[in-house]
């Protein structure tokens, strides 16, 4: 099923899922902040038209998807210059938010756009720059059925696997506390294999029998053994980005009013680690902060 799909936002995770829908058969028009962004990626190399400006780029398309920093950056895109490309959304066109942002925003967004006849799904993606070149990213979704039901076909183009999570900003809520969660594995491994090593055990030593272990995650089996005990960190996903998330998690737990204080010291953390390494320091490099405040490294 061919749609015509406008796609904005073409970062190190939204450029292959573009170039993934121009190759599955979709008529696809792309935009980015940077035009040479655009016009060099893999999209355009695939055939998508390159848009001018994001009216240009959603007028006549069937679906809209964004996939920005946050969710700030698309209500931003909606407001901009008058309206520009909140006029151009046609009523009937379903709009597709891949950002990884925060359910509030969303939910205001989407009412927003219903008053247009426009229907909205928060669809944020978990992967990493691995998934989505691959095109096996997980989306989850939130929103009505009938609406992902439509996207579907395009959400396939680079998705592994698809869940609808609940209602719009079920899925924004999911993936923040997955970010979370991602944040407390990374700064708990460091700390772990920081206390193995002083007491004599080395980090290689230390993540096999983890990794075979019941303490074993994604961050221990994989980003560790690859990123940290190498000293390689390659810039897929920024520490400022996960700051983000983990943060909204927490907030989201707060307006809960439950006790949720793992959630709180992982932004807490994160906060900390962002602010210490910069704005471009990948997430992963949180770990260095670890090692600056116990005087050792863990790279051998």
């Amino acid at each position: 099923m061919s749609l015509t799909v406008a796609f904005l936002g073409l970062g190190a995770i939204g450029a292959p899922m573009a170039a993934h829908l121009g190759r599955a058969g979709h008529t696809l028009t792309v935009w980015n902040r940077t035009v040479q962004r655009a016009t060099g990626s893999a999209a355009a190399a695939a055939g998508a038209r390159v848009a001018t400006s994001p009216a240009d780029a959603v007028r006549g398309a069937s679906i809209v998807i964004t996939c920005l920093p946050e969710s700030s950056d698309v209500a931003a895109l909606l407001n901009a210059d008058g309206q520009a490309m909140l006029q151009a959304l046609e009523p009937g066109v379903l709009f597709v938010d891949c950002t990884s942002g925060d359910p509030d925003t969303s939910r205001r967004i989407a009412a927003d756009l219903a008053a247009r006849g426009v229907d909205f799904i928060d669809a944020p993606v978990s992967g990493g720059v691995v998934g989505a070149e691959a095109g096996t990213l997980t989306v989850m979704v939130g929103g009505t059925a009938a609406a992902l039901d439509r996207a579907r076909p395009a959400l396939e183009s680079f998705a592994g696997k698809i869940v609808h999570c609940g209602e719009v900003g079920a899925g924004h809520a999911l993936k923040a506390v997955n970010n979370a969660l991602l944040a407390l594995h990374i700064w708990s491994t460091a700390e772990g294999l920081v206390v193995a090593m002083k007491a004599g055990v080395t980090p290689q030593v230390a993540l096999d029998v983890i990794n075979a272990s019941s303490g074993r995650s994604n961050a221990s089996m994989n980003l560790f053994p690859e990123r940290v005990l190498t000293g390689a960190f390659p810039r897929t996903f920024r520490l400022a980005l996960l700051d983000k998330d983990a943060g909204i998690a927490a907030s989201i737990a707060r307006g809960q009013k439950g006790a949720s204080p793992a959630l709180q010291l992982a932004a807490d953390l994160m906060r900390i680690a962002h602010l210490e390494l910069g704005d471009e320091a990948d997430h992963v490099e949180a770990v260095k902060l670890v090692e600056r405040w116990a005087g050792v490294e863990l790279r051998q």
